[in-house]
């Protein structure tokens, strides 16, 4: 009798896994960017620190917790099923390879989108360490704002609690990144290998959920091109956005 876990790690239950994954993952690079384009604000960072503290706070801070833990456990299923599908299908579908690689036609639809996707994948993921290191455990000042204005808060030595209407200076850490113009530059690059991987990875996370019909596979093709070009150029904007036209004395300036 096939068990529940036999089902789930078979080639089949993988490609399941990481369709399943891959759709949740996007949804979340959504709700990132969203959340994200408060930087558009020209409002000192007030909505985009107020987004950031909202998100450290609901539900006592656990909220961000249990979202943290859920989103490893979908990075970890989704790049382990990942590669160990690709891995099987390397060694044993092609053991000798082809001499010219090209698009096999038909619902394969081969690529350099496809081709790429262990690579973009790996990348992404050593970014998303990097970035997390780089804003969540930076070390942030705290601002208040107003009339409009950010103003920086010193704490007291000693101080137990944040003053009132404090909060965690992450548009400052922000700015201060992105006026660097070889982190902005990596950012860029980086988003276009988010677009890549999408691009390929959108759609097919489809049809590893049974969604192979020639009918549905020209729909999410083109869902696939609108939603990798609209994603990466959300997030490749934003680090250009700021190089170019922030005014770094706007943030607290912690």
């Amino acid at each position: 009798m096939t068990t529940f876990r036999s089902a789930a790690w078979s080639s089949v239950g993988k490609k399941v896994i990481t369709g399943v994954t891959g759709l949740l993952l996007v949804g979340f690079v959504i709700a990132h960017l969203v959340g994200n384009l408060t930087l558009f604000i020209p409002d000192g960072g007030h909505a985009f620190n107020a987004y950031a503290h909202f998100l450290e706070t609901a539900v006592h801070g656990w909220l961000i917790y249990a979202f943290e833990i859920g989103l490893i456990t979908i990075f970890l299923f989704h790049m382990v099923a990942a590669v160990t599908v690709a891995w099987k299908d390397k060694t044993s579908a092609r053991p000798k390879g082809y001499a010219v690689v090209k698009n096999a036609g038909g619902k394969s639809r081969k690529s350099l989108n496809s081709r790429s996707m262990i690579i973009t994948g790996i990348v992404l993921i050593v970014f998303v360490v990097l970035h997390v290191n780089m804003f969540k455990f930076a070390d942030h000042g705290l601002v208040t704002y107003e009339a409009g204005k950010a103003v920086p808060v010193t704490l007291e030595e000693g101080a137990a609690h944040h003053p009132e209407g404090a909060v965690k200076d992450l548009y400052t850490t922000v700015v201060a990144a992105f006026k660097q113009p070889v982190i902005a530059g990596i950012y860029v690059l980086v988003m276009i290998l988010l677009g890549m991987h999408l691009r390929h990875g959108f759609w097919s996370a489809f049809q590893s959920l049974g969604w192979n019909s020639d009918r549905h596979m020209d729909l999410l093709q083109n869902a696939a091109r609108v939603v990798s070009v609209l994603l990466a150029v959300g997030f490749l904007i934003l680090p250009l956005f700021i190089l170019f036209f922030v005014d770094a004395n706007a943030a607290g300036g912690h």
